[in-house]
């Protein structure tokens, strides 16, 4: 499907996003999160730009510029409203919780989740600053007993504000 034309390319690749919604669940959400996704890809291929932005985001650089922040902010937001619709029982509850979403509460931080907000901004901070290398933990510059430290505050942090009775997403397949 990739040897015809841009507009029978661009056929292929939102059907396929759209059929791999079908592999990650039975409910019309899957699809739409599928179908979502392909259609967020269509500027890229438009722009012949699907494979550009493929480097780290400024390397060698402490901060992104203005460019890179809209880019980073942009990719967030749309992967936010997609998985609204993967973790949705149905298409109205999704778009019921996009409408809240949207509302004044977009700028509040729900009084349940206020003290999440600190490992957040933590696990960001983490990301950002490992974002060249091939993944957020790997700190092997540190000493041994510092990294185990590191690993074990992660893992006490997970079991005391993230733990809960949570079923694997792909449980309901």
């Amino acid at each position: 499907g990739s040897l015809g034309g841009k507009l029978k390319r661009i056929r292929n690749i939102v059907i396929t996003f759209t059929v791999s919604g079908l592999w990650h669940g039975a409910n019309w959400t899957f699809v739409f999160w599928g179908f979502l996704n392909g259609i967020y890809y269509i500027p890229l291929m438009l722009l012949n730009k699907q494979k550009a932005h493929t480097e780290i985001v400024a390397k060698g650089k402490l901060f992104p510029n203005l460019k890179e922040i809209l880019q980073i902010a942009v990719t967030f937001i749309l992967t936010l409203i997609a998985w609204v619709f993967f973790r949705a029982d149905s298409i109205t509850q999704a778009f019921d919780y996009l409408g809240i979403m949207f509302s004044g509460s977009l700028f509040t931080i729900p009084g349940t989740h206020r003290q999440n907000l600190i490992w957040i901004v933590v696990l960001v901070v983490i990301e950002w600053l490992q974002r060249e290398k091939l993944h957020g933990l790997q700190f092997e510059k540190f000493p041994t007993p510092v990294r185990w430290a590191i690993y074990y505050t992660f893992v006490i942090m997970i079991l005391l504000f993230f733990g809960g009775n949570k079923t694997f997403i792909y449980f309901q397949f």
